[in-house]
């Protein structure tokens, strides 16, 4: 079980290092995790931990807006070995500047000093700070397996549809709605605007990488 999950995260890094763009990514690409705001039903029952049951329960729960929504509908079936099994696989973005320190140990082999790390350089403006921070501590593999649970919230007045696009499940549609509107006055005005085209849960899952700070 973990060695699946560490050569999924051994692939994922790998097709960072060739594919991850580097100067305006704000959500860390992540092809050796699922999301579990977009995973089809087959996708997760495909996971050895995942049941048709818990399954059905993970996509009845949607959208998950922190970690620990998705941690409390797991950990009422999981155990924790089962747990570190599943997350290895299946993993909501963590938000660098928010994310709590029991939300960040989640990481598939993360340890308590770089935790810490991930929490000394906040607030984070963008991922290449995050690469530099961290690239202190660990080899560029490495940094790009961490870079894939991770994103920095992207202001919706500043942003490009470069940066948009890295946003998980986003459509060329929805990008170009994205910058249709710009300047926004507030996020009242966002979800007012993107709601004419997607529902109040595809706005809340959205909105959670961005900012208007």
């Amino acid at each position: 079980m973990k060695s699946l999950a560490t050569a999924r995260c051994l692939i994922a890094a790998l097709g960072l290092i060739i594919f991850s763009p580097t100067g305006f990514a704000q959500v860390g690409t992540n092809p050796g995790l699922l999301n579990p705001n977009l995973a089809t039903r087959a996708e997760l029952e495909a996971l050895p931990q995942i049941s048709t049951e818990l399954a059905e329960q993970i996509i009845a729960k949607r959208p998950y807006l922190t970690g620990e929504d998705l941690h409390a509908v797991l950990a009422a079936g999981l155990s924790s070995a089962e747990l570190e099994g599943v997350y290895g696989s299946l993993f909501l973005p963590l938000n660098l500047n928010t994310a709590g320190r029991d939300a960040i140990m989640r990481v598939a082999n993360m340890s308590a000093k770089m935790a810490h790390e991930f929490e000394e350089y906040r607030p984070y403006t963008s991922l290449e700070q995050f690469r530099q921070e961290i690239g202190k501590y660990v080899d560029d593999a490495e940094v790009a397996r961490l870079e894939q649970y991770v994103f920095v919230p992207m202001n919706l007045n500043d942003s490009t549809g470069d940066h948009f696009k890295t946003i998980p499940g986003m459509s060329r549609k929805m990008v170009h709605e994205f910058e249709e509107y710009q300047p926004y006055e507030n996020l009242a005005e966002f979800r007012r605007e993107i709601g004419k085209y997607v529902d109040e849960a595809e706005v809340a899952r959205l909105e959670r990488y961005i900012t208007l700070d």
